[in-house]
């Protein structure tokens, strides 16, 4: 699996750009890859996505066809998609053609890199939240009752795009105007919150490299 950095990417570009790598790892033609980035603020709309979800955002956004509802991105996330070939029957974790194991597995190897930094994280929260939507998206990464990661996938020709965004810098500004995955703004936290000081990215890139590699093979 190839490891590429795109730094701050414009996300229509970043989409585009998936799914030429998604075809070309559907041919052959390129490795397995797993892109690091991060997008200008933008709000992303997927396919439980309602009008209830924009609650006063005025910025751009983008329908697009991975599961979940509205989320935001922005410069104080690391945002992930692995670009992975479902297909596959070698891997020890990840039967072939299995979405919902490819999901938990994404989720996990996030969990676990927040365990790196004495995080107790899990994959549904362990304290009650007050949702704003009948239908909440319960997918994602939480500490006791806040949302630090969210993931939203999708598959084409059983290869992966689309993945997870990940708030490691406390941003005022972040999810505002937006109702998160069926929840408040205020359910969202990030690494630098919960540590109590601003994480170094590179390191946390590190250790969640090394853990994909594990749930992924």
């Amino acid at each position: 699996m190839k490891l590429i950095e795109w730094g701050l990417v414009d996300y229509q570009q970043a989409l585009d750009q998936q799914l030429d790598l998604l075809n070309k790892v559907h041919t052959g033609e390129k490795k397995e890859t797993l892109i690091y980035c991060s997008h200008p603020p933008v709000v992303t709309l997927g396919r439980g996505a309602t009008e209830k979800d924009l609650s006063g955002w005025s910025g751009h956004t983008y329908e697009i066809s991975r599961g979940g509802k509205a989320t935001y991105h922005g410069p104080n996330q690391l945002v992930v998609y692995p670009i992975l070939d479902l297909n596959k029957t070698d891997r020890k974790k990840l039967p072939a053609k299995d979405l919902h194991a490819y999901l938990r597995g994404f989720e996990q190897a996030i969990v676990d890199t927040l365990k790196t930094y004495d995080i107790e994280a899990t994959t549904t929260p362990t304290e009650e939240v007050s949702a704003v939507d009948e239908k909440p998206q319960w997918t994602g990464v939480w500490v006791k009752d806040k949302k630090i990661a969210s993931i939203g996938i999708a598959v084409k020709k059983w290869i992966t795009y689309h993945g997870a965004a990940i708030n490691l810098e406390k941003d005022p500004n972040a999810f505002q105007g937006i109702n998160p995955c069926g929840f408040s703004s205020n359910v969202m936290t990030s690494l630098e919150e919960l540590l109590g000081e601003k994480p170094h990215t590179n390191t946390f890139k590190a250790r969640l490299l090394k853990q994909l590699c594990s749930q992924f093979n």
